[in-house]
């Protein structure tokens, strides 16, 4: 059950996400300028932490090419959707509206995904579906009553 420590604290990280990443880029009067201190700090936490880790373990070699082929592009997806998101604040959008809309339908898509890519053994729960309107639901009602 450790796993749920590790998903609420991802929850929380990129639940703080787009706001600092808001701040940044209004402070630094240029969205791109923000993407290049996203790309630092991808670099800082997702370069150095896993080679120290690795070398420590002894652990930098064997890499497999569809591994490695795969988690390049996931990490490409998640670079691309931060560009979206800042170009998403750069044409007008605030994270109040972004944020929702981000964190609201990835889910969907994840599980679509999900499913296309590893085919449930059996058909889904119809409540799945129900589930897929209440989640599209709640973000139009956040989207509808947010803050001012």
């Amino acid at each position: 059950m450790l796993w749920i420590a590790f998903a609420l604290g991802a929850a929380l990280a990129w639940g703080m996400y787009g706001p600092s990443l808001h701040k940044g880029q209004v402070a630094l009067g240029n969205p791109m300028r923000a993407l290049l201190c996203v790309g630092v700090a991808y670099f800082l936490v997702g370069v150095l932490v896993p080679v120290a880790t690795l070398a420590s373990q002894g652990q930098l070699h064997s890499f497999t090419t569809g591994g490695t082929a795969a988690a390049t592009w996931a990490g490409v997806l998640g670079a691309v959707g931060a560009v979206f998101i800042i170009f998403a604040f750069r044409n007008g959008g605030t994270p109040a509206y972004v944020m929702p809309v981000v964190f609201g339908l990835a889910p969907l898509i994840n599980v679509l995904y999900s499913m296309a890519t590893h085919p449930p053994k059996e058909s889904p729960n119809p409540l799945l579906w129900v589930g897929y309107l209440l989640a599209s639901a709640g973000v139009a009602l956040v989207l509808y009553f947010k803050p001012a």
